[in-house]
């Protein structure tokens, strides 16, 4: 494959391209998030929520504040992983839904090449093909956030437990005074 030189490029041209594909990707990440926000709009809450104390520099949370966490974020991850799976079933079907789409579409033309009859297919079946991207990424976005939500859980338990271990060093010296 050989290189197209810097110069023979049209910047217009790419930019014009570039904007159209952020346009498309917009749509697709309207949908995207028109299909996970039922799913995890708890859990985003609550995750702005804890983000949202952890700004004020000056305040660290409190044991009470860092118990509250991982309490809440265990219940909202519970709920969110079940949802994560119900997206991974509508995926599966939105999968088997496009490859219908498309081998009934390819198996009905008769004439012109294989790579002709591939793209009309293929063509044809452009809608299911979106649908099944957007539950695709809707899985995907879904299931990191869960993944990302059990890190932050974990992290609370780690600084509640160093806390509470730093709050027995200092009752057992001051046993010892």
């Amino acid at each position: 494959m050989s290189k197209i030189p810097l110069s023979a490029v049209d910047q217009v041209e790419v930019s014009k391209r570039q904007a159209k594909i952020e346009d498309h990707s917009k749509t697709i990440m309207d949908i995207v998030n028109s299909i996970i926000q039922p799913y995890c709009k708890d859990l985003d809450r609550y995750v702005d929520f804890i983000r949202d104390c952890l700004k004020d520099g000056d305040r660290q949370p409190t044991a009470e504040e860092l118990d509250d966490f991982c309490l809440n974020l265990s219940m909202l991850i519970y709920y969110a992983g079940g949802m994560c799976e119900q997206l991974g079933i509508r995926d599966d079907i939105s999968k088997t839904v496009y490859k219908e789409v498309y081998h009934t579409a390819r198996s009905e033309l008769t004439e012109g090449t294989i790579s002709d009859k591939d793209s009309l297919a293929e063509l044809q079946s452009q809608a299911e093909q979106v649908t099944n991207i957007c539950y695709n990424r809707a899985y995907k976005i879904m299931k990191a956030k869960v993944e990302n939500a059990q890190e932050l859980l974990s992290s609370c338990k780690k600084v509640l437990s160093r806390r509470i271990s730093e709050q027995e060093l200092t009752r057992m010296q001051n046993r010892g005074s």
